[in-house]
């Protein structure tokens, strides 16, 4: 395993040009290199995904190709390239790994196979999971966290959409595509969910367009054990701008008042990994499930977040105070000048 810092070391860049061989049509029982394509079974905006054999070993892997189109951005280009350096530098059961990226001037990554489903399927089918199940899922996904935060990784788009998990609530963490690299150059673009991760689960300094760090990652996995326990997001609203801003702005509805059933100590540590400011959050994923593994060893906070969560600040209530206030800026220098001239 490649130390930390190795993993500080800059992405080779490869010309985006004829240095890039075009990827051949791929479709169930075709032959790629020594992969049987088998089929597609994922579809996203950058991506695609197919199931295939490994025909040296008999066993099924995942080949993910980028769409053609995505070649001709740089950003986009680099950020696949970044996928397959962490996937191949990363070695731990709960991390989804990176087999085979191919030769110089081929752009697909192969990756293990994982038996079993999204982290999001098993919430929608339940709502809500028991709290000793949604505890040892969540401390599972913190001792992946805390291993690719000691390797310089930080995952920033973390959602039950990129956690997989089996019969026996192993977990994998997928999907590095919007990753970050200690000491890497920072790749931005156009897309907002791209560049900041989802609204659902994004951190409050992702939402100001900061690049974040591991306790990025433990406020996206605080809301995930929020949403598996009581069946809902902490922050909602029309759009996803809507969502984000309610981040900014308000407290989560307390876990208790949407689930009873939930114990003071674990509304507890749920309320420490969604601290606003990075500084209040658990430093480390290690902190995160430690609490978790000795929940009768938290002490309950009296915090203000649960009494005041029913006052809702609005960005259309500040926007009305500004122009307000804006409005009154003449109305005062006439009367500051009045003043004045009426004592001369």
């Amino acid at each position: 395993m490649d130390s930390p810092s190795s993993l500080d070391t800059p992405i080779s860049r490869v010309p985006l040009s004829a240095a890039v061989l075009p990827m051949p049509s791929l479709r169930p029982g075709v032959q790629f290199r020594h992969y049987r394509i088998e089929e597609l079974v994922a579809r996203s905006g950058m991506a695609s995904i197919y199931r295939a054999t490994d025909m040296r070993t008999g066993r099924p892997v995942a080949i993910k190709v980028p769409h053609p189109d995505m070649e001709a951005d740089p950003v986009l280009f680099d950020r696949f390239k970044r996928e397959i350096e962490i996937g191949e530098r990363l070695d731990h059961p709960g991390v989804m790994k990176v087999l085979d990226s191919g030769e110089p001037g081929e752009v697909y990554m192969v990756m293990e196979w994982v038996e079993g489903r999204l982290l999001r399927k098993l919430i929608s089918e339940n709502r809500r999971l028991p709290m000793e199940r949604a505890c040892s899922i969540t401390i599972a996904i913190c001792d992946a966290l805390d291993y690719i935060h000691r390797n310089g990784v930080v995952h920033r788009d973390l959602k039950p959409e990129n956690i997989m998990i089996d019969d026996e609530d192993r977990i994998k963490l997928i999907d590095f595509g919007i990753a970050g690299k200690t000491g890497a150059r920072r790749l931005t673009f156009g897309k907002l969910s791209q560049v900041a991760g989802t609204p659902d689960y994004i951190s409050p300094e992702q939402v100001k367009g900061k690049r974040g760090d591991g306790r990025s990652d433990i406020y996206s996995l605080g809301v995930i054990l929020y949403e598996m326990v009581t069946g809902e997001t902490p922050f909602a609203g029309a759009n996803p701008f809507a969502v984000m801003n309610d981040r900014l702005m308000n407290n989560p509805i307390p876990p208790r008042e949407v689930n009873p059933e939930i114990s003071l100590q674990l509304q507890e540590v749920i309320y420490r990994a969604l601290e606003r400011e990075p500084q209040d959050r658990y430093s480390t994923a290690n902190e995160f499930a430690w609490d978790l593994e000795h929940l009768e060893q938290v002490s309950a906070a009296d915090r203000t977040e649960l009494r005041d969560w029913k006052r809702r600040r609005t960005p259309w209530l500040k926007q009305v105070l500004f122009y307000v206030g804006m409005a009154l800026i003449p109305v005062f220098v006439f009367g500051f000048l009045l003043l004045i001239a009426r004592r001369h």
